[in-house]
Protein backbone atom coordinates (compact mmCIF):
# COMPACT_ATOMS: atom_id res chain seq x y z
CA UNK A 1 0.00 0.00 0.00
CA UNK A 2 0.99 3.26 -0.92
CA UNK A 3 0.18 6.87 1.31
CA UNK A 4 0.91 9.99 0.71
CA UNK A 5 -0.16 12.95 3.05
CA UNK A 6 -0.44 16.56 2.43
CA UNK A 7 -0.22 19.08 5.13
CA UNK A 8 1.24 22.63 5.95
CA UNK A 9 3.05 21.06 9.09
CA UNK A 10 4.30 17.58 7.66
CA UNK A 11 6.69 17.22 10.64
CA UNK A 12 3.90 16.45 13.11
CA UNK A 13 3.92 12.93 11.35
CA UNK A 14 7.70 12.44 11.94
CA UNK A 15 7.20 10.40 15.47
CA UNK A 16 4.67 8.99 14.51
CA UNK A 17 5.93 7.02 11.18
CA UNK A 18 9.47 7.06 12.98
CA UNK A 19 8.44 3.97 16.06
CA UNK A 20 6.66 0.93 16.91
CA UNK A 21 4.31 -0.95 14.14
CA UNK A 22 4.54 1.99 11.81
CA UNK A 23 8.22 2.19 11.25
CA UNK A 24 8.22 -2.24 10.99
CA UNK A 25 5.56 -2.01 8.64
CA UNK A 26 7.55 0.68 6.14
CA UNK A 27 10.89 -1.37 6.99
CA UNK A 28 9.13 -4.98 5.96
CA UNK A 29 7.81 -2.72 2.51
CA UNK A 30 4.20 -3.73 3.63
CA UNK A 31 3.23 0.28 3.43
CA UNK A 32 4.85 3.21 1.69
CA UNK A 33 4.38 6.63 3.64
CA UNK A 34 5.48 9.85 2.18
CA UNK A 35 4.76 13.45 3.55
CA UNK A 36 4.48 16.43 1.66
CA UNK A 37 4.45 19.97 2.65
CA UNK A 38 1.35 22.07 0.51
CA UNK A 39 3.63 24.71 0.23
CA UNK A 40 5.51 22.40 -2.44
CA UNK A 41 2.52 23.22 -4.42
CA UNK A 42 1.94 26.77 -3.90
CA UNK A 43 2.61 29.69 -6.27
CA UNK A 44 4.53 32.63 -6.31
CA UNK A 45 7.16 34.21 -4.66
CA UNK A 46 5.44 33.22 -0.79
CA UNK A 47 4.27 30.01 -1.54
CA UNK A 48 0.71 31.25 -0.49
CA UNK A 49 -1.64 28.25 0.59
CA UNK A 50 -3.96 30.27 2.03
CA UNK A 51 -6.79 32.95 1.51
CA UNK A 52 -9.68 35.20 3.38
CA UNK A 53 -13.25 33.60 2.66
CA UNK A 54 -15.59 35.20 0.16
CA UNK A 55 -18.06 36.92 1.79
CA UNK A 56 -15.95 37.58 4.63
CA UNK A 57 -15.84 35.64 8.15
CA UNK A 58 -13.17 34.50 10.68
CA UNK A 59 -10.25 32.70 9.74
CA UNK A 60 -8.31 31.57 6.54
CA UNK A 61 -9.13 28.85 3.76
CA UNK A 62 -6.68 26.49 2.27
CA UNK A 63 -6.85 27.80 -1.59
CA UNK A 64 -7.75 25.06 -4.22
CA UNK A 65 -4.91 25.53 -6.68
CA UNK A 66 -2.08 23.50 -4.38
CA UNK A 67 -4.20 21.39 -3.57
CA UNK A 68 -5.23 20.14 -7.04
CA UNK A 69 -1.66 20.77 -7.97
CA UNK A 70 -0.51 18.08 -5.33
CA UNK A 71 -3.74 15.50 -6.17
CA UNK A 72 -2.78 15.30 -9.57
CA UNK A 73 1.33 15.37 -9.32
CA UNK A 74 0.93 12.00 -6.27
CA UNK A 75 -1.75 10.14 -8.44
CA UNK A 76 0.44 10.15 -11.63
CA UNK A 77 2.32 6.77 -10.99
CA UNK A 78 -0.93 5.06 -9.52
CA UNK A 79 -3.94 3.57 -11.06
CA UNK A 80 -6.36 3.85 -8.57
CA UNK A 81 -5.90 7.02 -5.75
CA UNK A 82 -8.43 7.30 -3.07
CA UNK A 83 -8.27 10.87 -1.86
CA UNK A 84 -9.83 11.61 1.62
CA UNK A 85 -10.09 14.70 3.58
CA UNK A 86 -10.85 14.04 7.58
CA UNK A 87 -13.25 16.71 8.63
CA UNK A 88 -15.95 16.21 11.60
CA UNK A 89 -18.55 16.72 8.82
CA UNK A 90 -17.26 13.42 7.36
CA UNK A 91 -18.51 9.82 7.83
CA UNK A 92 -17.54 8.66 11.05
CA UNK A 93 -14.50 6.46 11.13
CA UNK A 94 -14.78 2.55 12.33
CA UNK A 95 -13.33 -0.83 12.00
CA UNK A 96 -15.38 -1.83 9.05
CA UNK A 97 -14.10 1.46 7.22
CA UNK A 98 -10.49 0.80 8.04
CA UNK A 99 -10.70 -2.58 6.63
CA UNK A 100 -12.01 -1.44 3.50
CA UNK A 101 -9.37 1.53 3.34
CA UNK A 102 -6.50 -1.25 4.15
CA UNK A 103 -7.76 -2.66 0.54
CA UNK A 104 -6.99 0.83 -1.53
CA UNK A 105 -3.82 0.59 -3.59
CA UNK A 106 -3.02 4.18 -3.21
CA UNK A 107 -4.62 7.00 -0.07
CA UNK A 108 -3.84 10.35 -0.26
CA UNK A 109 -4.65 12.36 2.60
CA UNK A 110 -5.53 16.42 2.67
CA UNK A 111 -4.95 18.25 5.78
CA UNK A 112 -7.08 21.04 6.34
CA UNK A 113 -6.06 23.91 8.51
CA UNK A 114 -7.62 26.98 9.37
CA UNK A 115 -11.08 27.38 8.76
CA UNK A 116 -11.03 23.97 6.73
CA UNK A 117 -10.77 24.09 2.52
CA UNK A 118 -12.00 25.92 -0.39
CA UNK A 119 -15.63 23.80 -1.24
CA UNK A 120 -14.29 23.36 -4.78
CA UNK A 121 -11.81 20.80 -3.82
CA UNK A 122 -14.30 18.96 -1.80
CA UNK A 123 -16.90 18.81 -4.40
CA UNK A 124 -14.63 18.28 -7.45
CA UNK A 125 -11.20 16.21 -5.71
CA UNK A 126 -12.18 14.66 -2.41
CA UNK A 127 -13.44 10.94 -2.88
CA UNK A 128 -14.65 10.51 1.62
CA UNK A 129 -14.75 12.87 4.72
CA UNK A 130 -13.99 10.79 7.53
CA UNK A 131 -14.46 12.01 11.04
CA UNK A 132 -12.52 11.02 13.97
CA UNK A 133 -15.24 12.38 16.45
CA UNK A 134 -17.51 14.90 16.81
CA UNK A 135 -14.55 17.30 18.57
CA UNK A 136 -11.97 20.26 17.26
CA UNK A 137 -8.21 19.23 17.02
CA UNK A 138 -5.44 21.79 15.67
CA UNK A 139 -6.30 20.40 11.79
CA UNK A 140 -6.15 17.45 10.03
CA UNK A 141 -2.69 15.91 9.93
CA UNK A 142 -3.32 14.78 13.65
CA UNK A 143 -6.95 13.11 12.28
CA UNK A 144 -4.53 11.17 9.56
CA UNK A 145 -2.42 9.71 11.64
CA UNK A 146 -5.70 8.21 13.84
CA UNK A 147 -6.83 6.37 10.57
CA UNK A 148 -3.27 5.48 9.32
CA UNK A 149 -2.81 3.76 12.23
CA UNK A 150 -5.81 1.88 12.58
CA UNK A 151 -6.15 0.77 8.92
CA UNK A 152 -2.75 0.00 8.46
CA UNK A 153 -3.08 -2.88 11.50
CA UNK A 154 -5.32 -4.92 8.53
CA UNK A 155 -2.47 -5.24 6.05
CA UNK A 156 -1.36 -8.89 6.02
CA UNK A 157 2.08 -9.04 7.44
CA UNK A 158 1.92 -6.07 9.67
CA UNK A 159 1.34 -7.20 13.20
CA UNK A 160 3.50 -9.69 14.43
CA UNK A 161 0.69 -11.74 16.21
CA UNK A 162 -2.21 -11.50 14.08
CA UNK A 163 -4.19 -13.49 16.75
CA UNK A 164 -4.52 -9.80 18.38
CA UNK A 165 -6.89 -8.65 15.84
CA UNK A 166 -9.28 -10.80 16.90
CA UNK A 167 -8.87 -9.81 20.74
CA UNK A 168 -9.03 -5.82 19.62
CA UNK A 169 -11.97 -4.01 20.81
CA UNK A 170 -15.03 -3.52 18.26
CA UNK A 171 -14.31 -6.91 16.76
CA UNK A 172 -17.44 -8.31 16.01
CA UNK A 173 -19.08 -4.97 17.24
CA UNK A 174 -18.45 -5.69 20.93
CA UNK A 175 -15.58 -3.89 23.44
CA UNK A 176 -12.57 -6.32 24.60
CA UNK A 177 -12.24 -8.43 27.53
CA UNK A 178 -10.54 -7.35 30.68
CA UNK A 179 -7.24 -9.04 31.05
CA UNK A 180 -4.64 -9.95 33.89
CA UNK A 181 -0.77 -10.48 33.76
CA UNK A 182 1.70 -11.03 37.13
CA UNK A 183 1.31 -10.93 39.94
CA UNK A 184 -1.14 -13.31 40.04
CA UNK A 185 -2.45 -10.85 43.37
CA UNK A 186 -1.84 -7.29 43.43
CA UNK A 187 -2.38 -5.52 46.50
CA UNK A 188 -4.94 -7.69 47.67
CA UNK A 189 -6.69 -7.75 44.49
CA UNK A 190 -6.32 -11.30 42.80
CA UNK A 191 -6.99 -12.20 39.41
CA UNK A 192 -9.71 -14.50 38.18
CA UNK A 193 -8.80 -18.08 38.84
CA UNK A 194 -10.72 -18.82 35.62
CA UNK A 195 -7.86 -17.66 33.52
CA UNK A 196 -5.41 -19.84 35.47
CA UNK A 197 -7.38 -22.95 35.39
CA UNK A 198 -6.01 -24.02 31.85
CA UNK A 199 -9.23 -24.85 30.52
CA UNK A 200 -9.20 -23.31 27.82
CA UNK A 201 -12.63 -23.68 26.30
CA UNK A 202 -14.25 -22.19 29.87
CA UNK A 203 -11.60 -19.39 29.44
CA UNK A 204 -12.88 -18.38 26.01
CA UNK A 205 -16.72 -18.72 27.27
CA UNK A 206 -15.71 -16.57 30.03
CA UNK A 207 -14.27 -13.80 27.85
CA UNK A 208 -16.77 -13.74 25.52
CA UNK A 209 -19.17 -12.81 28.63
CA UNK A 210 -16.97 -10.38 29.75
CA UNK A 211 -17.28 -9.11 26.17
CA UNK A 212 -21.03 -8.74 26.19
CA UNK A 213 -21.35 -7.34 29.90
CA UNK A 214 -18.42 -4.76 29.01
CA UNK A 215 -20.28 -3.41 26.02
CA UNK A 216 -23.77 -3.86 28.07
CA UNK A 217 -22.30 -1.48 30.89
CA UNK A 218 -20.21 1.10 29.11
CA UNK A 219 -21.54 1.32 25.15
CA UNK A 220 -25.40 1.03 24.73
CA UNK A 221 -25.06 2.37 21.22
CA UNK A 222 -22.41 -0.50 20.29
CA UNK A 223 -24.68 -3.09 22.57
CA UNK A 224 -28.25 -2.21 21.15
CA UNK A 225 -26.53 -2.81 17.48
CA UNK A 226 -25.24 -5.95 18.50
CA UNK A 227 -28.31 -6.87 19.92
CA UNK A 228 -29.62 -6.11 16.54
CA UNK A 229 -27.73 -8.35 14.29
CA UNK A 230 -27.16 -11.33 16.66
CA UNK A 231 -30.98 -11.54 17.01
CA UNK A 232 -32.26 -15.10 16.97
CA UNK A 233 -35.50 -15.17 14.73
Amino acid sequence: MFIDVVSLFPEMLDGFLSTSMIARAQKKGLVHIQTHSLRKWAKGKHAITDDRPFGGGAGMLLKPEPLFEAVENLRQNHHHSYIIYPSPEGNKFSTPKAKELSQKEHLIFLSGHYEGIDERVREHLVDEEISIGDYVITNGTLAATVVMDALIRYIPGVLGDEESLQQDSFTDNLLSFPQYTRPEIFRGWPAPPILLSGNHQAIQQWRSQQRMLRTRERRQDIWSTWQKHNKKD
